[in-house]
């Protein structure tokens, strides 16, 4: 059995604890990482990491944007350093940039955006009509006829509960034309801490590991059999997100090109309510550089 095939979703309890980095002084931080098989550092986790650690140094505000770019893949076995400069402080925008290092090799940089609440006028575009996601079966369920498939890889534990709306990437494969949309429902499967920042690092992290799933339908293949690694990652936190219930994921891919694959992703609330905007470029291969 291959690495891919062995691997084991993270728990969520061991997501948070290690989105939240340790405080090393003013502006460093220490970012233990969720070791895997391949030993690969997961975008989207490092990214959430990146995101708190820049909010440690902006009380008070909430995240509203975050750019991302990813050089270098880093090992999970060992730790990650974070540098966090103060960019700006304004009097209702804070800007940070964060330097992620491993043996002194940069692995990624960000520059975050945080805000104050403003009162000021509202509009967005309406959430589609989907249906209620109790009323859909679960990622497991789906995915039962391939119990047996790369050591039960498909119906093990999720530290999310995701509800399809549209044929996920392994059934895409099989059954039918590809469609360039994805719409899915999500929450994390247990109670997480009341602090919205942390909120934020978990959509963040969701975001990194589930928004491939549109290219991947596109491309006929699935998650568990292709490499793909994330090349950059950007996120517009609307408004902040609440992960006591659902939040509606819908993720569209413009383009994939030259080995790259582009996709977006529009985040609902329950009620209907912008939550957040994000997009990435993902680079897919067979464990070839980028």
């Amino acid at each position: 059995m291959s690495d891919r095939m062995a691997h084991r979703q993270p728990e969520l309890a061991d997501i948070v604890a290690t989105l939240d980095v340790d405080r090393v002084d003013d502006e460093h931080f220490v970012a233990t990482q969720l070791d895997n098989p391949a030993h690969h550092i997961v975008g989207g986790h490092i990214a959430g990491q990146a995101l708190i650690a820049a909010s440690r140094t902006a009380p008070e505000r909430v995240p509203h944007s975050m750019h991302v770019y990813y050089l270098r893949a880093g090992d999970a076995r060992r730790p990650v350093d974070l540098h966090v400069e103060v960019a700006r402080d304004g009097g209702t925008l804070s800007t940070r940039q964060v330097t992620a290092r491993q043996d002194g090799q940069i692995l990624l940089e960000v520059l975050s955006s945080f805000t104050t609440a403003v009162d000021a006028p509202e509009y967005q575009q309406p959430m589609p009509a989907v249906p209620d996601p109790e009323s859909l079966p679960t990622a497991q369920q789906q995915h039962a006829a391939y119990a047996e498939e790369l050591g039960g890889y498909w119906v093990q534990p999720h530290p999310f509960d995701v509800r399809y709306v549209d044929t996920p990437p392994r059934l895409a494969a099989e059954h039918g034309e590809p469609s360039p949309r994805l719409r899915m429902w999500w929450k994390p499967v247990e109670a997480v801490s009341a602090d919205p920042v942390m909120h934020s690092a978990l959509l963040t992290y969701l975001s990194g590991t589930k928004m491939v799933e549109a290219a991947l339908a596109m491309r006929r293949t699935d998650q568990a059999s292709t490499f793909n690694a994330l090349i950059d990652h950007a996120l517009w936190f609307q408004r902040p997100v609440d992960l006591a219930d659902w939040v509606l994921s819908d993720q569209f891919t413009p383009s994939g090109i030259a080995g790259r694959g582009l996709t977006t992703s529009t985040m609902y609330n329950r009620t209907g309510q912008l939550v957040c905007l994000a997009t990435q470029e993902l680079y897919f291969g067979r464990g070839a550089r980028r």
